[in-house]
């Protein structure tokens, strides 16, 4: 049986993406999505203006679109996520969360939701990316010692949040195999007469511009050598299948909070 799906956002970037990711996937069918109150979408097919013909229809009534849904696909902003997030639990439906720019009370929000129904909430939904973060975990415990550890993400000129949320997921992957606390370690930016680098922080450099869709590196600088983790995403297809993978691993989930290592069994 198909999983009817609901896509949260549908006239963003990533909800053209993910229109289209459902109706190339046998193993899903759009049932509804959802937009922004008065958005000129309202009532109309969702995938019409991407030559993807459907019978499911844009609401910017979340209970309205939940009804008989399998699981709502979520890459929005933080409080229109908030909104989704309380209509799921509501309808008891599983949750796929792509948004970033959270705080620490969003993400203890999104926490304590999982307890109801099953979420999956990763700052990247892309294969490749959570391998990186694996490697990320791997790499750390074995270059700990000499190395200075730089995190440098790109994104097209767009995006509103910096770091990126897979730049930030990448500094707690590393700080975590570290022992280290990245609130403590992180350095955002560097201006001026700085001073000598110390060696037990995590740096993160941002670049803006064009139609970047996403790249990050993962720096160990050495004395003689470097190594270098990479990842460049070309299209948002990418994320999309990624984010389709977690809704149909959730079915049949307990209440949790899971996110895409948990889907990929890379833990």
């Amino acid at each position: 049986m198909s999983l009817r799906t609901v896509i949260a956002g549908v006239s963003g970037r990533m909800g053209r993406a993910l229109v289209e990711a459902v109706a190339a996937d046998p193993a899903c069918i759009l049932h509804a999505a959802l937009d922004r109150a008065g958005s000129p979408l309202v009532g109309q097919d969702p995938g019409a203006a991407f030559g993807v013909s459907s019978t499911a229809r844009v609401s910017d009534q979340p209970a309205v679109a939940l009804a008989g849904a399998g699981a709502l696909i979520d890459f929005t902003r933080p409080e229109a996520t908030f909104v989704y997030l309380d209509a799921c639990v509501a309808a008891g439906v599983p949750l796929v969360i792509g948004t970033t720019g959270f705080d620490d009370a969003g993400r203890a929000r999104i926490a304590a939701a999982a307890q109801q129904v099953p979420i999956v909430f990763a700052p990247n939904m892309s294969v490749g990316v959570n391998l990186l973060l694996k490697l990320a975990e791997m790499a750390a415990q074995v270059l700990a010692e000499g190395y200075d550890i730089e995190i440098i993400e790109a994104h097209h000129r767009h995006k509103v949040d910096a770091p990126s949320g897979t730049a930030l997921g990448l500094g707690r992957a590393v700080a975590d195999a570290l022992g280290r606390d990245l609130a403590q370690c992180a350095v955002y930016g560097r201006e001026g007469v700085t001073g000598e680098r110390k060696p037990d922080t995590i740096g993160f450099a941002t670049v803006r511009g064009g139609d970047i869709v996403g790249d990050h590196t993962l720096l160990f600088a050495g004395i003689g050598e470097r190594v270098e983790l990479t990842h460049k995403a070309s299209s948002r297809a990418t994320f999309a299948q990624g984010a389709l993978r977690a809704a149909k691993w959730l079915q049949g989930r307990a209440p949790g909070l899971y996110d895409m290592r948990d889907v990929l069994n890379l833990k």
